[in-house]
């Protein structure tokens, strides 16, 4: 097992590594919200949607990986009224490539944000 970590995604807040890579096989710790580069919380669903891929993406950049070899993605929204606005976002990000996917609504969200999303990608 190997521990993966850029600088390029938010660092983690608790007792967790940003993705694990077991094999061929990575998985993604739920990335919020969060710009790297300033540790700000982005609070607008679609923009905040961006920036949970694009963060799942730097990580798995950082394994060897790219968004086409994500077999599956969890998605944790904090509203399903959002759901439309992500999906469109989503499905811009990844294009052709349609991983497996759930989408949840949950009670809260660390930090208050408004979207999570954790991946599992295969190399």
């Amino acid at each position: 097992m190997e521990i993966i970590s850029t600088n390029k995604a938010p660092a983690a807040v608790g007792a967790y590594s940003q993705a694990v890579k077991s094999g061929e096989m990575i998985f993604t710790s739920g990335q919020l919200p969060i710009n790297p580069e300033n540790g700000e919380l982005v609070g607008e669903i679609k923009a905040a949607t961006k920036q949970s891929l694009e963060n799942v993406e730097a990580i798995l950049k950082e394994a060897g990986a790219s968004k086409e070899n994500v077999v599956k993605c969890t998605v944790f929204l904090s509203d399903v009224n959002d759901f439309a606005a992500f999906n469109s976002v989503y499905e811009e990000f990844f294009g052709d490539h349609k991983p497996a996917r759930s989408a949840f609504q949950v009670g809260a969200i660390p930090k208050g944000a408004l979207i999570e999303v954790e991946a599992i990608a295969v190399l």
